[in-house]
């Protein structure tokens, strides 16, 4: 049987592969079949629903089990292991979907790939810090940020 730190190992080192896709090969055939068809992130988050339908959450809690209601109702659900990894495969399959629209906006608006390595590796490390950096490195290389139509 799969133990949650077992699920934790392989998802950890299953997201890696489409990270070093996106940071060193970004255009390349296999990058947008795997990762820009967003194919990488709809298998993580498939993972995260099977861990949803399967773990902590399938069954009703007990009573003061916990809740998404306060600081201390969250972080009596993360004490239970699948839960926790419920919640770190969130953030890879986001993570994963965030860095992937980066390069394709950066592609878009013709900001050079060697200026969004770094934020790549932020957002795959600390998600919305990545993300901020990205957006500034944009803003700087073309200009403000506009809504699209």
């Amino acid at each position: 049987m799969l133990t949650p730190s077992t699920l934790f190992l392989v998802a950890n080192n299953a997201v890696l592969p489409f990270w070093l896709l996106l940071a060193f090969a970004p255009h390349h055939r296999v990058t947008r079949t795997l990762v820009h068809s967003m194919l990488g992130p709809a298998v993580f988050a498939l993972l995260y629903l099977a861990l949803l339908i399967a773990g902590p959450f399938a069954d009703p809690p007990p009573p003061n089990s916990g809740s998404f209601f306060s600081l201390e109702g969250v972080q009596t659900i993360f004490e239970n292991p699948w839960a926790a990894l419920t919640a770190w495969v969130h953030y890879l399959a986001f993570d994963l979907f965030v860095g992937a629209w980066e390069v394709r906006d950066a592609k878009r608006h013709e900001v050079p790939h060697r200026y969004i390595v770094i934020p790549l590796f932020f957002t795959l490390m600390l998600g919305p810090v990545g993300l901020l950096l990205y957006l500034g490195v944009r803003r700087w290389s073309h200009g403000p940020i506009e809504a699209e139509p």
